[in-house]
């Protein structure tokens, strides 16, 4: 079957899936702790993390920082500092040049702190089924597994790596959060393989053949949605503040609440279950 196929959906089938709103988040969030076995993995999440504990704690107190660079033709760049004293971290993230909108809200931006690999951003030879776009498993082998979730509030663990009601969204954002950092992260970050990488694009920037494609992930979502949009490998650095010259700022971090969480997953689930026409749209505004 394909993509085209899978989003024409008769009016019975979509009536049906739309009582499922939730479903295919949830398992987005599953798949994207599966899609590689190295994605699996425990460990404490900071401020309500209900997933392992923290066993160590590294002594001494440091910063570093990412210059994310754009990933996917996405035009989203960005600043990112770690300051970490012992295992409590403060991590700041700006971002301008991201994808704004989506089903008339803020687009949201899953943002983590990728571990135990190369620890590196991919590059365009990473696109290796050849549709113009890198995408998660493409980019798996060169930044990592999800170490740390940057989340707004609660969970930091990969448990939470798709916890859309609890990412920044918008086309630009100030983040910053203080929070217990697991020690694999930790140690990804002094051995200097953590990479920062935020996500979601605009499928207008997008080859007409990654437009039309589903996530891998869960094919009930557009490709779009979960691709990298921007990357960047913290490099150790003595400055105690973000850099001067980083990214514009816009709206500050958005926090959730009760009605956000079910609109902004609703709206994600209702653009996969409403045909093509948010890919259509998106890329009629290309052309």
């Amino acid at each position: 079957m394909t993509p085209n196929t899978l989003y024409r959906n008769n009016n019975e089938e979509i009536v049906m899936r739309k009582k499922m709103l939730l479903a295919p988040v949830i398992a987005l969030g599953a798949l994207t702790l599966t899609a590689s076995p190295a994605l699996a993995h425990s460990g404490h999440g900071g401020e309500g993390s209900t997933t392992g504990t923290t066993t160590s704690t590294h002594e001494g107190a440091w910063s570093g920082q990412a210059t994310l660079d754009p990933l996917n033709d996405s035009g989203t760049t960005g600043q990112a500092m770690i300051e970490l004293d012992g295992n409590e971290a403060t991590v700041t993230v700006d971002v301008s040049g991201a994808a704004e909108t989506f089903m008339d809200g803020p687009f949201p931006h899953a943002q983590h702190i990728h571990i135990a690999s190369q620890g590196v951003c991919p590059t365009p030879e990473a696109d290796t089924d050849g549709d113009g776009a890198i995408s998660v498993p493409e980019g798996h082998p060169f930044y990592g597994e999800i170490g740390t979730s940057l989340t707004t509030e609660g969970d930091t663990s990969a448990d939470s790596a798709l916890a859309i009601e609890r990412f920044p969204g918008g086309s630009a954002y100030n983040y910053e959060r203080t929070f217990e950092l697991n020690d694999a992260t930790a140690a990804s970050l002094a051995d200097g393989t953590a990479v920062v990488v935020v996500h979601g694009v605009d499928p207008a920037k997008l080859s007409a053949e990654a437009q039309e494609k589903p996530s891998e992930l869960d094919p009930a979502l557009p490709l779009a949605a979960t691709l990298p949009a921007a990357c960047g490998t913290v490099n150790v650095s003595q400055m105690g503040q973000m850099p001067e010259g980083g990214a514009d700022t816009g709206s500050p971090v958005q926090q959730s609440d009760t009605s956000g969480i079910f609109v902004g997953v609703g709206a994600l689930a209702v653009a996969a279950l409403g045909g093509g026409a948010w890919a259509v749209s998106r890329r009629s505004s290309r052309a």
